[in-house]
């Protein structure tokens, strides 16, 4: 991944698909802190993002050399994390979620899809802004507690979360949001998480966490290239 372009390594130990189920603090600290030491030592110019909700794991791989936390939970599931990342003083990757990961899919509901998320971002800078944290990156959370149609909804308004000037991150590769609409595997859906990346770029994405970084690079590097052809 990294010899394909990639600038920063996500990893994570416990979970977060549709009815998935927790693991305890204990294991998933078993699991992350030889990863976040080996990538450390090996690959010591490389960017750790370690993905966990939990404020003191978070603090844990952050002393081993992570650098990023990236919360599925945007700071819900533990009431630590804030405070924490406040502490840490590193950059903090808030997503939107519907829900814990086991029950996130059983129908989820909003009044306005992307007001709702708009709000739930608004709420929760607020509260770090509070703190003293700045550095945020947004995720408005593909596939976490969303229908098929309100995924779709989100990308072709991702525009609209710029107005926090904010980086935004997005994960869409090999998700159910293609699968389910082409009826294909994970395995089939490379081409169209290409174009799911390709449209992203175009509506404001800034940061792609993806599976296949020789395509989403080729993606970038022509959506960019589209850019400034339009500038001229």
């Amino acid at each position: 991944m990294i010899s394909e372009g990639a600038s920063i390594i996500d990893i994570g130990a416990l979970s977060t698909r549709p009815g998935s189920k927790e693991i305890d603090e204990k294991e998933e600290l078993e699991r992350l802190l030889p990863a976040v030491k080996s990538i450390s030592r090996h690959f010591p110019k490389t960017i750790i993002s370690v993905d966990t909700w939990r404020a003191n794991v978070a603090e844990k791989v952050v002393n081993q050399g992570a650098h990023i936390i990236n919360d599925v939970s945007g700071g819900l599931f533990d009431p630590q994390m804030f405070a924490t990342i406040a502490k840490l003083n590193v950059p903090y990757i808030m997503m939107h979620t519907n829900g814990k990961p086991e029950t996130m899919q059983q129908d989820p509901q909003y009044r306005n899809l992307v007001l709702d998320i708009i709000d739930f971002f608004s709420n929760q800078l607020a509260t770090l802004h509070q703190m003293g944290v700045d550095n945020v990156i947004l995720d408005p959370g593909f596939g976490f507690g969303k229908t098929i149609d309100h995924n779709y909804q989100l990308l072709a308004n991702l525009s609209s979360f710029q107005l926090f000037e904010l980086p935004i991150l997005v994960g869409v590769s090999r998700k159910s949001m293609v699968q389910k609409l082409l009826n294909i595997s994970s395995r089939e859906a490379l081409n169209a998480t290409t174009v799911l990346h390709t449209i992203a770029l175009q509506n404001g994405a800034n940061l792609l966490r993806v599976h296949d970084v020789k395509q989403a690079m080729e993606a970038i590097a022509i959506v960019n290239k589209m850019d400034q052809i339009l500038a001229i």
